[in-house]
């Protein structure tokens, strides 16, 4: 079956397109928090094909292994990258303000709360972010 998909995957990204069943989902609401009542307290979850799943890992691990081979990330980003996370991200801050604090450091901080943050993205920009870089990667 391998060499099948491995095919079908080559195909797909050599014409630039998805076949249709891969663009299709099953939209499952997810509580965020607060009342039930409001749809504002839901966020969307797109239960899509595993394939195309099994493509976008791929292309996130290439774009991991050109990121991290070019240096392009600050060597503090976390979240994303293997062996980090949101939580490693507060606990470095945490321990870096209570070396600041012991040391008499001037600590200036901004706080942003990007909880909602996906809400309030104008998605006809994003599409076209999302086409202008494809284009950019066919050039």
């Amino acid at each position: 079956m391998t060499p099948y998909l491995a095919r079908i995957l080559d195909i797909t990204m050599n014409n630039g397109t998805l076949p249709g069943d891969w663009k299709k989902a099953t939209v499952i609401p997810i509580h965020k928090g607060g009342d039930r009542s409001l749809v504002t307290n839901y966020r969307p979850v797109s239960l899509t094909s595993v394939v195309c799943k099994q493509m976008e890992q791929v292309i996130a691990s290439y774009l991991r292994q050109v990121w991290d081979k070019n240096d392009w990330l600050y060597e503090g980003q976390r979240g994303f990258r293997p062996g980090n996370s949101c939580e490693s991200q507060v606990i470095t801050v945490c321990q870096d303000t209570a070396d600041s604090l012991d040391n008499g450091d001037r600590i200036d901080a901004i706080i942003l709360d990007f909880s909602k943050a996906f809400d309030s993205v104008p998605h006809g920009w994003l599409t076209y972010l999302l086409h202008a870089a494809e284009s950019f990667l066919k050039s």
